[in-house]
């Protein structure tokens, strides 16, 4: 008989292929399960000790990535009875609805859309940037914050962060990376994103216009060259009312 997790963890085990910590890439498996709906609302979470049996990892790193899921309201612990799958409120069942016909995961650009930058400049990398981009912790990266706003409305924040060997002057760039980056030598090929529905912090939501708290289109995005090298790490954070989802994402050569 498979076992009841077969289609949600990777059948050889974490430890074979992706990078970056197994809690977080365990997480991201679980989320995923959710937000598909191969997990659905009210589902019991089979116990960590055989989480860690069937995925090959640790009881410590499966009760990390069960408690960052629960810290982040996609998992609802109960005394006595177990972990369960939470319920979404209607917000974000609606948001997770309209992100499936999310094509980019940048905010799309027209006639009645612009920016404005919160921050660009090189800065120390965090932890997490250094383990998303393989750099060293001697290394340099070119950080930039940048508001989309349609018909001057508060639409999107977006962070996005590059080896400063890409870019050394990040006050040249005045397009939203993805954009930048199809015009240089450094073009990406690939891209991976994930969506979830996230809580705006009160930075996010003073730039948006919004109470803190409020729920929101949250989308990660790792871009990768040919050889296989992550250069671009961008996290961009919808308004829940905002429309304009929808816009494409591709890098082909023509």
């Amino acid at each position: 008989m498979n076992h009841p997790y077969a289609n949600i963890l990777p059948a050889n085990g974490f430890r074979s292929r992706g990078t970056g910590p197994l809690y977080l890439r365990l997480r991201q498996s679980l989320e995923e399960a959710i937000l598909s709906g191969k997990l659905n609302p009210g589902d019991a979470l089979c116990p960590e000790r055989h989480l860690a049996i069937y995925s090959g990892l640790s009881r410590v790193t499966v009760r990390k990535a069960v408690e960052r899921l629960v810290n982040e309201g996609l998992l609802v612990r109960r005394r006595g009875a177990g972990t369960f799958v939470g319920r979404f409120p209607s917000t974000a069942g609606d948001l997770l609805r309209r992100s499936a016909q999310l094509v980019d995961a940048s905010p799309s650009q027209g006639a009645h859309s612009r920016l404005r930058w919160l921050e660009r400049g090189l800065f120390q990398p965090t932890s997490e940037e250094i383990i998303t981009l393989g750099l060293s912790t001697h290394s340099k990266v070119a950080r930039f914050t940048c508001l989309h706003l349609l018909s001057d409305l508060p639409h999107a924040v977006e962070r996005s962060c590059l080896s400063a060997e890409l870019i050394s002057d990040p006050l040249r760039v005045t397009t939203p990376i993805h954009a930048w980056l199809r015009r240089t030598d450094a073009k990406p090929v690939r891209a991976l994103q994930r969506l979830t529905v996230s809580s705006a912090s009160d930075s996010e939501a003073s730039w948006l216009g919004l109470t803190a708290g409020v729920i929101g289109l949250a989308v990660e995005r790792i871009s990768y060259l040919a050889s296989g090298r992550a250069i671009e790490f961008t996290r961009t954070l919808f308004r829940g009312d905002s429309e304009g989802f929808v816009s494409e994402f591709e890098f082909s050569e023509s």
